[in-house]
């Protein structure tokens, strides 16, 4: 948790700054950040030796080694309520990361070792969805033991985690049947999330006054995809949203400030898109509006919209459009707008009114350097 999780090298720093930039949610606080501000132009700009991408690839691969060591080791555990609590926590860090590169890179070599073969980005979700269906198994048969859960960190709840991150691959797989049925096993009431404290600090929150900030009030989104001036959680994530150059709060508003694992809203947006793409609108548009209307009392987190139902043209499409709408407010500086974005066909870089400038990034050298099995770069 702490290498996925703490400082300005972890991937959730990486992933809040590099959607964010490379999907105009946020604009460059100080151009001294030579990466950031790589990042913040795009296109070309970002090469293979972007810090904040390589720390990216770096960080994840990492956690993947550092879980491979868990997994492979867990009967050095006798008490089979320990052992799964370990791999609950080993597979959802290792889910995390696989699911991390596959959102970023084309590509990615997700075994560790030296010289290792490149995949491509859906088998490392495949892998992914796999690890947690294992682990779901686990869970049905073996309860986590109160010793592991009294001793253990005991902010990433493994079982709603588990259904949280199954939707959120198999929704990016296109298995909208699978999102869905996962997505049905999460509960919209429990918190999971990564803690911090003064000596491990939110790497958002610490970065904040040198290096990033919203781009603007609309969080980054097209006119035609504004925000409702009276979406209460424009309130959540602003400080102020009237002001000229907006500055952020939300879930980096401190020092010690909990970043979610995943969102309630995530949750309900995911079985409004399944039922859009299985083209049963009624229930994409029920669940679009348990997101409208919800008040900020009502959410596990105080994010909530406190708008009128949705109105709009119930077609495909429309209803389309307004899920990628409320998933970029709802989930606005999680890491997910980039994929997001390509997965929902947004314009992208050098189309008539881009929302993204970049499509993937461009493999790290230190990864080019060591390994002959790295493909070309991506175009964009």
């Amino acid at each position: 948790q702490y290498r996925y999780s703490v400082g300005r090298q972890s991937p959730i720093y990486s992933t809040v700054a590099g959607a964010g930039f490379s999907t105009f949610e946020l604009r460059l606080v100080n151009a001294g950040n030579t990466d950031e501000a790589n990042l913040n132009i795009g296109k070309q700009n970002v090469a293979g030796n972007n810090s904040v991408v390589n720390q990216l690839w770096i960080q994840s691969l990492l956690t993947i080694k550092e879980a491979n060591l868990v997994l492979t080791n867990l009967d050095l555990a006798p008490d089979a309520g320990v052992r799964v609590g370990l791999k609950s926590y080993a597979t959802i860090f290792k889910s995390l990361a696989l699911g991390t590169l596959a959102s970023y890179f084309e590509q990615a070599a997700i075994t560790i070792g030296e010289d290792q073969p490149f995949v491509d980005r859906t088998q490392a979700l495949q892998e992914a969805v796999r690890l947690l269906q294992e682990l779901e198994a686990d869970l049905s048969s073996t309860a986590i033991s109160v010793d592991f859960t009294r001793k253990a960190l005991n902010t990433v709840d493994a079982r709603n985690t588990l259904y949280a991150l199954l939707a959120r691959y198999q929704t990016i797989l296109g298995n909208s049947d699978a999102a869905l049925a996962a997505a049905n096993q999460v509960s919209l009431t429990v918190r999971s999330f990564f803690r911090y404290d003064a000596t491990n600090p939110n790497p958002i929150f610490n970065t904040s006054n040198n290096v990033l900030q919203p781009r603007n009030a609309l969080l980054g989104l097209p006119a035609a995809l504004a925000p409702d001036a009276n979406d209460k959680r424009l309130d959540f994530y602003l400080v102020d949203k009237r002001a000229a150059n907006v500055l952020f709060k939300g879930f980096f508003a401190t020092a010690d400030a909990a970043i979610p694992v995943y969102l309630p809203g995530e949750i309900s947006l995911i079985k409004a898109e399944a039922y859009a793409r299985k083209n049963q609108l009624t229930e994409a548009v029920t669940e679009l509006n348990n997101v409208l209307t919800k008040k900020p009392a009502g959410d596990a987190w105080g994010v909530g919209a406190d708008l009128p139902a949705y109105s709009g043209e119930v077609a495909q499409a429309t209803v389309l459009a307004e899920i990628y709408r409320q998933r970029s407010i709802e989930l606005f500086m999680s890491g997910l707008r980039l994929e997001d974005s390509r997965r929902f066909g947004r314009p992208g870089p050098n189309a008539g009114g881009e929302e993204r400038s970049r499509n993937y990034y461009p493999y790290p050298f230190t990864e080019r350097d060591n390994n002959p099995n790295t493909p070309p770069d991506p175009a964009i």
